[in-house]
């Protein structure tokens, strides 16, 4: 499984803890890689590799793709979707988490489980964000009716939420 744009590697860390027997984490940030590494190590994930760098392009090495909040940047989102799309249309399962950003495209997505985030004020306008999980369809699929809002990602195993977030 990929977790794209990681971040600190949470959700690498979740589906390896969850039994995924392959987990990378990719993030361009230094800091954020050296993080994720700190973090894998912390939780007993070691064998999360993190991939420093751009790997969209990069062929479908992966099942399960899980990126967050990647939809911030009209430039960003363009770079990213197609790549994604791509991904969907080889077979993979790709998951797109959202809180609303302006420049998330409604075409080829299907709602998954939606939840509610606490978020800080320093960064956003209010207290918490509504989260939906999208599932991205390969083209073929892009006109069939949306997914369950029920379904949602998998990695291997065991269970999603916990901590203060809420599912809708």
């Amino acid at each position: 499984m990929l977790d794209f744009a990681a971040g600190g590697g949470l959700a690498a860390i979740a589906c390896h803890r969850a039994g995924a027997t392959s987990v990378e984490a990719a993030e361009l940030d230094p800091l954020a890689c050296a993080a994720i590494r700190l973090n894998a190590r912390h939780n007993g994930a070691d064998s999360v590799r993190d991939v420093c760098g751009d790997v969209v392009g990069a062929p479908g090495r992966w099942d399960v793709i899980l990126a967050g909040d990647v939809c911030y940047e009209a430039p960003m989102t363009r770079h990213i979707l197609p790549w994604l799309r791509g991904l969907a249309a080889g077979g993979a399962e790709v998951w797109l988490a959202d809180p609303g950003r302006a420049y998330l495209p409604r075409e080829a997505l299907a709602p998954g489980p939606r939840y509610t985030v606490p978020v800080t004020r320093e960064l956003e306008d209010r207290d918490t964000r509504e989260v939906t999980v999208w599932r991205v369809l390969p083209p073929e699929q892009a006109t069939r009716p949306a997914a369950s809002p029920a379904s949602g990602p998998g990695c291997g195993g065991g269970g999603r939420g916990g901590g203060r977030i809420r599912k809708r």
